[in-house]
């Protein structure tokens, strides 16, 4: 379409000369040692460059990543935003932030193998170096709509990765919230992320953790079938409630005609759309969804908002 940029064009036009690694090292600020906060850079579209801390498989298609900005800032991101991870030579991607703002000097993100970048990413090991666009998008109500409340977070297969900032946020102000009860669904047990965490989660002072499998194996002993099967299990006070959904778009509908049966109201309910980003500005217009920007005003979304945006689910 004539006059929308091509944010692909953009990044291979930027690093056409210099293709590898290094180029990112003009990404990175001069007196880093002296840096302490977030600055934004002046050029949403140039990369920061960033190193690999930690690098390790979760699943079979699933990888880990803890990463550092080589300039010695912080990300700055807010619960559920994304930022923009490069490969020179292979593009970009939006990828969710997954650790919590409260943890400082590197952030986290996991990585599903399903394209050119994503393996290309899934090569690299602690000490490579990869650029860093952001962070994007809106957050989860953490700071204002969910403090005092009793929080509800359903998520299906990687769905839990942005919605872990959020927990890690929660569980790092406790006591500005009420209880937390996590709702977790994965196809097989071998296919369930953060399994361990979910244990330390669920070991907390009102916290509740909740896992169900598609498909179970021998060693199973959880719960089986949708995670809509769950919700029967939750005791909900609707008025005192947030609620927070996120996972495979099929799983949306159903989920949300459950909340609805249990009193919840359409402003107590955030979605979290990510699926549909690419440049993460606004301008390749992929993410769309009947003029509205998920990478803008998205990828969290207030329930009531997008309602009748037939598109969002």
């Amino acid at each position: 379409m004539t006059g929308i940029a091509n944010p692909v064009e953009i990044y291979n036009q930027l690093y056409a000369k210099s293709p590898d690694i290094e180029t990112f090292e003009q990404a990175a600020l001069t007196d880093a040692s002296a840096a302490t906060e977030r600055t934004p850079p002046e050029d949403i579209y140039a990369p920061q460059a960033a190193t690999l801390v930690q690098a390790r498989p979760l699943t079979e298609l699933e990888t880990f990543y803890e990463i550092k900005l080589d300039s010695g800032l912080e990300l700055g991101h807010e619960p559920g935003q994304f930022v923009e991870i490069s490969v020179p030579g292979f593009g970009e991607a939006p990828i969710s932030v997954s650790s919590s703002p409260t943890q400082r000097g590197t952030f986290q993100m996991v990585v599903r193998n399903v394209g050119n970048l994503t393996n290309a990413l899934g090569k690299l090991v602690a000490g490579d170096r990869i650029g860093v666009r952001g962070p994007f998008g809106s957050e989860f109500p953490v700071h204002d709509v969910m403090k005092g409340k009793d929080i509800l977070l359903i998520c299906g297969g990687i769905g839990l990765v942005p919605v872990r900032s959020a927990i890690n946020y929660v569980l790092d102000n406790r006591e500005d919230y009420g209880h937390m009860t996590i709702l977790y669904g994965a196809k097989t047990p071998a296919d369930r992320i953060f399994a361990d965490e979910q244990q330390d989660w669920s070991k907390r002072d009102r916290v509740s953790v909740l896992e169900t499998v598609d498909d179970p194996d021998e060693g199973w002993q959880g719960h089986v079938g949708r995670i809509t099967a769950l919700l029967p299990l939750v005791l909900v006070v609707p008025e005192n409630t947030i609620a927070v959904v996120c996972g495979p778009p099929v799983m949306y509908r159903f989920v949300l005609e459950e909340l609805k049966k249990m009193g919840m109201s359409d402003d107590s309910i955030y979605l979290s759309l990510e699926r549909r980003m690419k440049c993460g500005v606004g301008k390749c217009g992929h993410c769309q969804m009947n003029g509205v920007y998920v990478c803008q005003e998205g990828p969290v979304f207030q329930y009531s908002t997008i309602r009748e945006v037939m598109e969002a689910i």
